[in-house]
């Protein structure tokens, strides 16, 4: 085996396999190149395979829309402190909301949000930080915007497993890629000033 690049992670490369070099291919054809965070995941794709199914899983049942996906998402990613996820996010709520809202977001400002994203934002930041002190009051929040129980139980789920995916990248040393800073928005860029810097470009 051989070391990757430090913008890569701290492990070294693992042998090929099917399902590795099917991870590469995808994202080659998604991206154009093999993103930190996959080389990271290739160590056991069946285990990235597992989150990614746990997620889906979560939005099916909360019924979630795409957008408040973005917004849970880029709401934990920077209370984590995870600037990977919180660049990646941030850059996608951004095309939708506009740069100032999805900057807001990361730095705890919902007011370019709509009241239900903004109750979103608010649990996906009291889930991530202390989960044990969350509140019956916090739960009546999202149920008086329409949430049922089972929709509740999802977005949690949802918040909880991002936030184990940003763990595993931030503990390992992915850092975000050359490629995906370089497309992201310069408000989105300005308002991460946590996590591990990009890589630089090649």
């Amino acid at each position: 085996m051989t070391t990757v690049s430090a913008s890569a992670g701290f492990l070294a490369e693992p042998a090929s396999t099917p399902l590795r070099e099917q991870m590469h291919t995808t994202d080659r054809y998604a991206l154009g190149y093999v993103a930190n965070l996959t080389r990271v995941w290739a160590q056991c794709p069946e285990a990235l395979a597992t989150l990614s199914h746990g997620l889906a899983l979560a939005v099916g049942v909360g019924r979630l829309e795409p957008r408040h996906r973005v917004v849970l998402a880029t709401a934990t990613g920077a209370v984590a402190g995870d600037s990977y996820c919180s660049i990646a996010w941030g850059s996608k709520l951004a095309a939708t909301a506009g740069e100032q809202a999805a900057a807001g977001v990361l730095t705890g400002d919902d007011s370019g949000l709509d009241p239900v994203e903004q109750a979103l934002a608010d649990w996906a930041r009291r889930v991530t930080r202390a989960p044990s002190e969350t509140t019956r009051q916090d739960v009546d929040r999202l149920r008086a915007l329409g949430f049922d129980d089972e929709q509740v139980f999802a977005v949690t789920l949802y918040v909880a497993l991002r936030l184990a995916f940003s763990t595993v990248n931030d503990a390992l040393g992915a850092v975000p890629d050359a490629e995906l800073a370089a497309q992201a928005p310069a408000a989105v860029l300005a308002a991460v000033t946590f996590g591990r810097p990009p890589a630089t470009p090649s």
